[in-house]
């Protein structure tokens, strides 16, 4: 252990003055090592936070939920598939939930949504734009809304329509000042007057939900406010426990061309959108991004290996007649081996280190600038330090096994 510790420490050492005695050689090897690792644990952590995100996003839409529009989310029917054939399709009906219901022997919930953007006024003030979202009495139950203050919408109030609304977390801020001001206050929208009931949790934008600038309302009151044709409905539906959503899918596709009256040899005029497709685009997506940032990473790992390499041959030509001492008063070619593989592996270290150090710094400017917090976990640690020593031992292992080869009286002659 003694032994150990003592050759770690000389080869530190030495290792240092190669740096300061050679420090344009040496500092040119050591930016291929840290882009490298920079390039490759920086695309890490931030995709694998990105898919975290998305994931936290794809979940609050509803797990094994189809949104049944005329509309297709995805890749449609095709790349050639005239777009003209979505837009005279129907929209989907508030009366087809309730068919839907009566039908439907594997969907749990079923719910009705529109929205458009409203303006939302309170005394004197206005916030434009908003956008308002009319949903039905099972919507909650598919995606649930977590409220910071008041309470959310009860049923009889989606039943008969009444004026209530919930409200985002920044809307509730930006209009009066502090979101739990909000709570009881009367406020018009688009002329029609509605009470503030309760107000959400604040939770971002997800997948064309902005929650925290937007406000929630009972659809029958919704109706009124904003135009229904111009809304862009949709019916939401998830499966009950242990139910597929491409066994929903195959169910929902009969029910709807029944009640559609589809005959057999008319297409769809509607389109299922299953949730579980936008999860696996997000990972095809971030699979290509991930074997980009591996893509380039390996390059310039490769190009800082080759540089190390070379100043490993010179540090062994250098220190040859040292070499030849050390062989003569007893060193065995092991440590000599053991050596010159750790100087190597130290400066592939030191440009580890100097990569993550810039890594850190990308992961504090995303989070400030986007407010998109980047995490680097103890595997990727582990990682970055393992791709160091690998490409230090296999950069080193030539000229480190030409050194340990060095016949010990031509080494003390040259």
């Amino acid at each position: 252990m003694r032994k150990t510790l003592t050759i770690l420490a000389s080869s530190f050492r030495l290792t240092m003055q190669e740096l300061m005695v050679n420090k344009l050689r040496t500092s040119l090897s050591l930016i291929g090592i840290s882009f490298g690792i920079f390039c490759i644990i920086g695309v890490l952590a931030t995709v694998n936070s990105l898919g975290v995100n998305i994931q936290k996003q794809i979940n609050s839409l509803g797990t094994n939920t189809i949104y049944l529009d005329k509309w297709s989310y995805f890749s449609g029917n095709g790349p050639d598939y005239p777009w003209w054939k979505y837009v005279n399709r129907p929209a989907p009906k508030f009366s087809e939930v309730n068919l839907i219901k009566q039908r439907s022997q594997l969907a749990s919930h079923v719910a009705f949504l529109i929205t458009s953007n409203v303006d939302v006024v309170y005394n004197g003030y206005s916030l434009q734009g908003v956008a308002m979202y009319g949903e039905s009495e099972e919507a909650n139950e598919i995606q649930p809304i977590t409220m910071a203050y008041g309470r959310f919408i009860t049923g009889s109030e989606f039943i008969s329509g009444s004026p209530v609304i919930i409200m985002g977390y920044d809307n509730a801020e930006n209009l009066f000042g502090s979101a739990d001001q909000a709570l009881g206050k009367e406020v018009s929208v688009k002329n029609h007057n509605a009470t503030i009931i309760g107000v959400i949790k604040k939770m971002g934008q997800t997948f064309g939900w902005d929650y925290d600038n937007g406000i929630f309302a009972p659809y029958r009151f919704a109706r009124q406010v904003i135009n229904e044709d111009n809304s862009n409905p949709k019916i939401i539906v998830d499966a009950k426990s242990n139910i597929s959503s491409a066994a929903l899918a195959d169910e929902l596709e009969g029910v709807m061309r029944s009640i559609r009256k589809l005959s057999p040899k008319q297409e769809d005029n509607f389109t299922l959108n299953q949730i579980n497709g936008l999860s696996a685009q997000a990972e095809s997506v971030i699979g290509n991004i991930n074997l980009g940032g591996w893509a380039i990473g390996i390059l310039s790992l490769i190009v800082g290996a080759f540089g190390i390499a070379n100043i490993m041959f010179v540090t062994v030509k250098e220190r040859t007649p040292m070499i030849g001492l050390k062989k003569a008063i007893g060193a065995k070619k092991r440590s000599i081996l053991s050596e010159f593989l750790l100087e190597s592996a130290i400066i592939c270290i030191l440009g580890g280190i100097i990569g993550l150090i810039l890594v850190y710094l990308l992961t504090v400017l995303l989070t400030s600038l986007f407010n998109f917090p980047v995490y680097i976990s103890g595997g990727i640690l582990s990682l970055a330090i393992s791709i160091c020593v690998i490409i230090g031992v296999l950069a080193g292992f030539i000229p480190a096994l030409t050194a340990a080869r060095l016949d010990p009286v031509v080494a003390i002659r040259s």
